[in-house]
């Protein structure tokens, strides 16, 4: 296992608290959480060898101050987001979510000046995060005003207020966050000479869109002072039901490989940065360990079939999950982490270190299918009094979206949702995918230039799938489509045009050039209710392909290798009942003893994260802490791990062939104490098991043979 420099921040974590032994992880650097006792714990954090970075929220937070006037003398409790009864819309007790009004923004700037007095090197700024159910506030109502030079519009009694209202949110935010970040990094330029960094934690475009709420999502991309983002994808996001084939349900790890893939499109070909976050546990103190851990693993493990990013915020709020106490299994009391649980989060997270420039390749047949969304798919989460589908918009399925993307994830394809906004800002957006699925049943194409480039793409051998029936409502607000001499009733309609296939061709599939196009003419919320019709999808998909001359037969199994790891997941749901069986040695990296696997079967559900025996390295394989002066000789092999403290670490060792086993042992010692060392020999790969207390003041450790 490598060594690396803390400077690299390839693993972060987040934390309200000053620091604390039982909870140090070890990572890279952590984000101090708020503006309360900031110097006491950035003096802390720092003292034990973390990069510091600042997070605070951007859409709500401890600002009383600013709302009773404390700030400037006047009360700004008008800028809360109020919802269409008159409902304050809040995080918490007198923190509501606010209107990110020009003041509100100079307040935000004025506190985060101390975080840039205090020494920070970077500012996240949380959760831009505007309810699409609000929009009734006298703030907003002001903004409107400015903003559409019209008098504001309910935004429930039409589609057209709707649309507009949250495309005013989406540009309240963006706007709000360039003002943030280029006043205060010319702040630190000046003051101190230093360049301050600025990133977004971010909910996923699926989940916001899903939850109902209006964040800028790609327009973040035009902000020459946003420097990356943190993917805030975890269970409490993952688990929220969908419906497939007319069944509502969790599907944790098919979310979150949705969610994981649209937020890579932030950061594709930009050279930005991207942390994926995963979640021990969540937001919500009611599941059992046995949950969290489940789950956590469907989300690591989506979160690895995405090698383009490979950095990681690890925890938020670590002491939350080393000191907090959740159900028992039977729910008679409370327990807090289990000790095998807490062995092997070290693990995984210390290997999510080593994910950086490990080369990838698919073991399975994953043929990738983008799936088109857009940030107007969060406009169109709120349907008027009268809609047929405003009962569909109250709930969180959005089986809009779902009905396209997870019939052809439980085929085994990879699907890759990409963000439609994107072709207008790169030129070459579409030019690594061969097959696109497309829809404005759920969303709606800012210009129509955008179709340019899609017709562009098919006649130079692309593949597409129209899906829609010309339904929704939302077809007939105010729009490029049919606004200055255009008469189209849809956006699909002028895509077809371009296409040169009318405007409504029939259902089938038609070659364009170099390329071809599929039609079918349903609403895609009907292929995830109904079996029949998602049958019927599938089968016009196929016929795409097969007009191409491709062909891919059903698989229930992603396998990807990344290095020496082996990230796998089998599909349930899929008609296929057979196991996933892999060929060699690994090492179970979801194992808290780091158990030895020969030609490992998996059954469908089940996700795994390996690490290969295969090969010929010797050293440490696996270890649950942070690796460091890892020195080999012909007969001994010395590091040093530091970790929390009140856990047993684990570490695999691969030994040399021909080793004299009778002489092997181990021994520990922290600042020259020894302590126990327990040494387990398995003959399956020459490795040995090494378990120890973990220290946060490093544990030396010496293994000779």
């Amino acid at each position: 296992m490598l060594q690396y420099d803390r400077s690299e921040e390839r693993t972060g974590m987040q934390e309200s608290v000053c620091y604390g032994a039982d909870y140090d992880l070890q990572c890279d650097f952590v984000m101090v959480y708020g503006f309360h006792d900031l110097e006491q714990r950035i003096a802390q954090w720092k003292a034990h060898g973390y990069g510091i970075h600042l997070m605070t929220g951007v859409s709500w937070g401890e600002y009383q101050d600013y709302l009773y006037g404390k700030f400037d003398g006047i009360d700004h409790h008008d800028e809360g987001q109020v919802d269409h009864n008159g409902k304050e819309i809040n995080h918490g007790v007198d923190v509501p979510y606010m209107v990110p009004s020009v003041s509100f923004a100079r307040y935000l700037t004025e506190n985060l000046k101390k975080a840039v007095d205090a020494g920070v090197e970077a500012i996240h700024l949380e959760e831009p995060e505007f309810w699409v159910h609000a929009g009734y506030s006298e703030a907003f109502k002001r903004e409107w005003q400015i903003y559409y030079k019209e008098p504001w519009q309910d935004p429930q009694a039409s589609a057209e207020g709707q649309y507009r209202a949250s495309q005013l949110k989406r540009y309240l935010y963006t706007r709000t966050l360039d003002r943030l970040c280029s006043e205060l990094k010319e702040y630190a330029l000046v003051k101190y000479g230093r360049l301050l960094r600025f990133y977004v934690p971010t909910h996923s475009l699926v989940n916001y869109s899903q939850w109902k709420i209006v964040s800028p999502e790609s327009a973040l991309i035009d902000l020459p002072t946003i420097d990356g983002y943190i993917a805030q994808i975890w269970t409490g996001t993952a688990r929220v039901k969908n419906c497939y084939r007319g069944l509502e349900k969790e599907r944790t790890f098919e979310t979150a490989f949705l969610e994981y893939g649209v937020m890579q499109e932030l950061v594709r070909g930009t050279g930005r940065k991207m942390w994926y976050l995963a979640d021990p546990i969540e937001d919500d103190p009611e599941h059992t360990w046995r949950d969290y851990r489940d789950n956590y693993y469907r989300t690591v493990v989506a979160s690895l079939f995405h090698p383009e990013v490979d950095s990681y915020e690890i925890a938020p709020w670590p002491h939350r999950i080393m000191r907090g106490t959740y159900p028992s299994e039977d729910g008679s009391t409370r327990e807090k982490i289990p000790p095998e649980y807490k062995t092997n989060l070290l693990t995984v997270t210390h290997t999510l270190r080593d994910m950086r420039g490990q080369p990838s390749e698919w073991l399975t047949e994953a043929a990738e299918v983008g799936v088109m969304l857009a940030d107007s798919c969060m406009y169109q989460r709120i349907y008027p009094v009268g809609d047929p589908e405003r009962e569909e918009s109250f709930s969180t399925r959005w089986s809009a979206f779902y009905g396209l993307a997870m019939p052809l994830l439980k085929q085994g394809f990879c699907v890759r949702p990409l963000q439609l906004d994107n072709v207008r800002r790169y030129a070459n957006y579409l030019d690594d995918y061969r097959t696109i699925v497309l829809s404005y049943e759920f969303m709606k194409p800012d210009s129509p230039d955008m179709h340019n480039a899609l017709a562009q793409w098919v006649r130079g051998g692309g593949r597409l799938l129209v899906v829609g029936d010309g339904s929704d409502c939302f077809h007939k607000i105010r729009a490029w489509w049919n606004q200055g001499g255009a008469d189209y009733q849809t956006p699909t309609e002028h895509l077809f045009a371009a296409l040169g296939l009318g405007r409504t061709p029939d259902d089938g599939v038609y070659a364009v050039e170099n390329g071809f196009v599929g039609v079918f003419h349903r609403h895609p919320a009907a292929i995830a209710r109904e079996s029949a019709i998602c049958d019927e999808y599938l089968a016009q998909f196929a016929s795409l392909l097969a007009s191409a001359g491709c062909t891919k037969a059903p698989a229930n199994a992603l396998v990807l290798r990344r290095g020496p790891y082996t990230v796998v997941s089998v599909l349930e749901e899929t008609g296929i009942d057979a196991p996933c069986t892999l060929e060699g040695r690994y090492v179970d990296l979801f194992d808290h003893a780091l158990s030895v696997v020969t030609d490992p079967s998996f059954a469908p559900g089940t996700v795994r994260l390996l690490r290969s025996l295969d090969d010929d390295s010797c050293g440490i394989l696996a270890a649950s802490g942070r690796v460091s002066a890892e020195v080999s000789a012909e007969h001994a092999l010395q590091f040093t791990l530091t970790g929390p403290s009140e856990m047993t670490a684990a570490v695999r060792i691969r030994l040399p062939d021909g080793i004299n086993l009778a002489a092997l042992s181990a021994s520990a010692a922290v600042s020259s104490e020894v302590i126990a060392c327990e040494v387990e020999f398995e003959p399956i790969g020459n490795t040995a098991l090494l378990t120890f207390a973990s220290s946060p003041d490093g544990v030396e450790v010496t293994v000779e043979w």
